[in-house]
């Protein structure tokens, strides 16, 4: 085994599959300081009693079962849910400069361990978070027991409570999640169904080209091991002009596109202009 520069060199590294033979033919971009955040907070196991029936809404068991033994160590701010916890802040910084949350509905999809919905409801907004983990859930409401936070914690399918409460929420979060699910312009959809007339959907999830999965997969994967092996599949993210136009179909607007900038050596982390790889979107019902 050979280690340069505090990198292992037998790691296996995953392979690309180019979707047009002009992706194939640009070079390689050299290694940059600027790193990309993943994913953490993600779509995660449903109840043991659901296992042996067929898996309803729009959710893929082998992704739901990535995190679901992780779920104690979430709120570590050291641990492998560190990216989450710096990246956090950003994403209030650009919710925030988006709509007001004082007095608001706000639904969490993909809640995870709650560490947007606990920021959300420090801002004031009355939180409903939801995740089809039972043990995420189950440690999203002890933090915020011991936090003095109250947030409606429920272990509920987006589409279920898209149809016995449509149109509830004056602002729905949906953060690295639809990169996770089989049909993400469904998702997108139901996210709608949840949002009054005006207001506001806020999403996260990887662009996807070249630079993104070096940065994003094989370097926040493999080399750095920043996040488990095998947490991205290249396949499955999604293009900005993607998500613009599921959005359009859902009838929501594009209203604001952001990059993330992230320096695992530092810790730094700031938006940008540069969407290549994470980045945050804003949409309007």
């Amino acid at each position: 085994m050979l280690v340069k520069n505090g990198l292992r060199s037998d790691l296996p590294l995953p392979t690309l599959t180019c979707e047009n033979a002009e992706l194939s033919r640009r070079p390689l971009l050299a290694a940059a300081p600027i790193a990309p955040i993943y994913c953490a907070q993600m779509p995660t196991p449903l109840p043991a009693e659901s296992l042996s029936h067929p898996l309803r809404g729009n959710a893929d068991r082998a992704e739901l079962a990535k995190f679901e033994a992780s779920a104690a160590r979430f709120w570590d701010p050291q641990g492998e849910f560190r990216p989450l916890h710096l990246l956090n802040p950003v994403r209030m910084q650009f919710i925030a400069a988006g709509t007001p949350l004082a007095s608001r509905r706000v639904l969490d999809v993909g809640c995870g361990g709650g560490l947007l919905a606990e920021a959300l409801a420090r801002e004031g907004a009355a939180v409903t978070a939801i995740d089809l983990s039972p043990g995420m859930i189950e440690v999203a409401r002890l933090h915020a027991a011991e936090s003095g936070l109250r947030i409606d914690y429920r272990l509920e399918r987006a589409e279920d409570l898209a149809a016995s409460a449509p149109a509830a929420f004056d602002v729905v979060t949906c953060m690295e999640m639809l990169e996770h699910v089989p049909h993400p312009a469904a998702m997108i959809a139901t996210l709608a169904q949840l949002l009054r007339p005006g207001g506001a959907l806020f999403l996260s999830t990887l662009n996807r080209n070249l630079r993104s999965f070096l940065l994003a997969i094989v370097a926040g994967e493999y080399l750095l091991e920043l996040i488990p092996r095998g947490t991205h599949t290249y396949e499955r993210l999604i293009r900005p002009a993607e998500l613009a136009r599921w959005g359009r179909a859902a009838g929501l607007s594009l209203r604001e596109l952001a990059g993330i900038d992230f320096n695992p050596l530092i810790g730094r982390i700031a938006l940008s202009h540069d969407v290549s790889v994470n980045y945050l979107a804003h949409l309007v019902r």
